[in-house]
């Protein structure tokens, strides 16, 4: 049979098939062999609405531990992935999928652990899930502006928080004129080179390891990779190694440069993050 012939046929039986298919109504089911098409929206979930005590639980959670690296609306930031439409998140209900993942975290992915109780899982994903997947949400309107916060009260927080280890007259002067951008900036400060907009990434110090077995010299270089099973570094000469790991032998030992930003993720509340970065637009 020509090519032609083929595709004629094809196309014949498909529209005989959605034409049977208008006949028979929304609720038969297709006959054997039918090609039937969809609309994909059905494909999404639609769950009912949360408790909003819950779901603004979720939310201040979510913000300060997930927004910087899955965006606001949790379709994707700087770093991480969409978590509306990530298989796992549409399948979990109550958190108990997304849990193991925040619990555990992914390493080999660059995603952290983090030390929620289940509870609090389950308050981030009744926050997640009250993002529609599919078609216009009105809940993805966002404000004019995230300079909401109180500048005065912001440079209290960074004399208290920050000022021993950054200075507005050191390496922090002319800070807000990198950033044309307040929500990068943000995004920067959170977690200096997770996201665009700043700074180059280049100018940031790696995170370095160092490998000590239990006989034989220390291994010292930049971090790759690591995972339960091996850990990747690049050594001095700028070689690649790759270390077999069997529970805690041989000791590992990660510097990572900015993990007190990492730790700080914990701690910060939504009132800090709108006046800590209300503060920052003004060091200029």
């Amino acid at each position: 049979m020509r090519i032609g012939n083929r595709i004629f046929l094809a196309a014949l039986t498909l529209a005989v098939t959605l034409q049977g298919q208008q006949g028979r109504g929304r609720g038969a089911a297709p006959a054997p062999g039918q090609i039937v098409i969809s609309n994909p929206r059905t494909a999404y979930p639609e769950r009912a609405p949360a408790d909003p005590a819950v779901v603004e639980r979720g939310k201040a959670l979510y913000s300060v531990n997930c927004s910087f690296c899955h965006g606001s609306e949790a379709r994707g930031g700087e770093s991480g992935p969409n978590l509306i439409r990530a298989q796992l998140v549409m399948n979990d209900q109550n958190g108990e999928l997304i849990a193991p993942v925040v619990q555990n975290g992914r390493p080999a992915l660059g995603m952290p652990k983090f030390d929620m109780t289940a509870s609090q899982v389950s308050d981030i994903a009744a926050f997640i899930h009250s993002f529609k997947v599919a078609g216009y949400d009105i809940s993805r309107k966002l404000p004019p502006s995230i300079l909401v916060g109180d500048a005065k009260a912001g440079e209290a927080y960074f004399k208290a928080t920050c000022a021993s280890c950054h200075s507005v007259d050191g390496d922090l002067k002319g800070f807000a004129a990198r950033f044309p951008d307040p929500k990068a900036m943000q995004q920067w400060w959170m977690m200096p080179g997770g996201g665009r907009g700043g700074p180059a990434t280049g100018s940031l110090k790696p995170v370095t390891v160092t490998v000590t077995p239990s006989s034989g010299p220390k291994v010292e270089g930049r971090l790759v990779r690591i995972d339960d099973f091996i850990v990747t570094l690049t050594d001095a000469d700028n070689n690649t190694r790759t270390i077999r790991r069997v529970g805690d032998s041989p000791k590992v030992e990660l510097h990572d440069p900015i993990k007190p930003h990492r730790d700080l993720l914990r701690t910060y509340v939504d009132k800090d993050i709108h006046n800590l970065t209300a503060y920052l637009v003004t060091v200029k």
